[in-house]
């Protein structure tokens, strides 16, 4: 399986627990300060590797020393970065979380070499010859360019999904529309549905984003798992019970896991299953990389799993 992961990277700067921000000049101890590769594409682009993927990273970084640390991370998980282009008058996308004790991640951000990022940056070539394109975040690019660059992904047989990096607004909504109708996959988290779309349900909200032409929805509900909605179906799987250290990387673990069970022909549901299982790894430990596992101990966790009735 070859996978174009399109859109934001980002370098990720990790520290837990941090209970409060030390006033003045303070300080305190904490058990762990990580950096890892991040962002809707980067770190999806991660796990995909992890699950034995060919990933081609697509997006921009700077000419700094971030943008090194961040490629040489992907890089050693067997990811291509020959098309991760240099922006020299912009920073490295990059995020500070500190991690509350419960898992929560507050999170001061710079937009940085993303905002640089355009689509005569996007390899074409690269994504017609790929069997699926994952689009991360394509608000930054706005819908009438990701429609343009995901038509010619499904004109080329390549299968396509996206998933949304900003908090959910009926305004993003319509600034991403024309994207809709190209995606066979959207993957967004219940906030996003329903701030999207006003529902009352997440059911609804998925229904009415179908209804703006994407094939099928699976969006994530944090410990309530995810719910799948395609034309006349719907069904609601379950999350893993694990113990949640930090769900950094969470939605784009699920990304991943999803995008890799299609991949492998799973259905919708089987597929939503997958990501669940590869998010519950990553919320075990910090950051958006954490879990040594492959596609093998993931299909053997399902299968454990599935043995014992979650």
């Amino acid at each position: 399986m070859k996978v174009v992961a399109l859109g934001v990277h980002i370098l990720d700067v990790l520290a837990r627990p941090v209970a409060e921000i030390p006033d003045g000049q303070g300080s305190q101890l904490v058990e762990q300060i990580k950096i890892t590769a991040a962002g809707a594409a980067g770190g999806t682009a991660v796990t995909l590797a992890k699950l034995g993927a060919q990933v081609h990273s697509v997006g921009a970084i700077g000419a700094d020393n971030a943008g090194r640390m961040l490629t040489m991370m992907l890089e050693d998980y067997g990811i291509s970065c020959e098309h991760l282009v240099r922006k020299p008058e912009l920073q490295t996308s990059a995020t500070v979380l500190p991690i509350r004790p419960n898992g929560d991640r507050p999170a001061f951000h710079v937009i940085g070499a993303t905002a640089g990022f355009t689509v005569d940056d996007v390899p074409l070539d690269l994504i017609a010859g790929a069997t699926h394109l994952h689009f991360g975040a394509p608000e930054f690019l706005g819908g009438e360019v990701a429609a343009k660059i995901l038509a010619h992904a499904r004109a080329n047989g390549v299968t396509t999904s996206a998933d949304i990096l900003a908090e959910g607004n009926p305004g993003l909504l319509e600034w991403i529309a024309p994207a809709l109708p190209h995606l066979d996959y959207l993957l967004p988290n219940d906030e996003q549905v329903l701030g999207f779309t006003g529902a009352d349900t997440l059911l609804d909200g998925c229904r009415a984003l179908l209804e703006r032409g994407v094939g099928c929805v699976a969006a994530t509900a944090g410990a309530d798992g995810a719910v799948v909605v395609e034309a006349g179906t719907h069904i609601t799987v379950p999350a893993y019970p694990v113990d949640v250290v930090d769900t950094t990387g969470c939605g784009d673990a699920f990304s991943a896991g999803f995008v890799r069970g299609v991949g492998l022909g799973m259905t919708a549901a089987e597929a939503a299953e997958f990501g669940c299982a590869a998010a519950a790894q990553v919320a075990t430990g910090l950051g958006s990389d954490h879990g040594d596992f492959d596609l093998e101990s993931l299909r053997k966790f399902v299968a454990t799993e599935a043995a014992g009735a979650r």
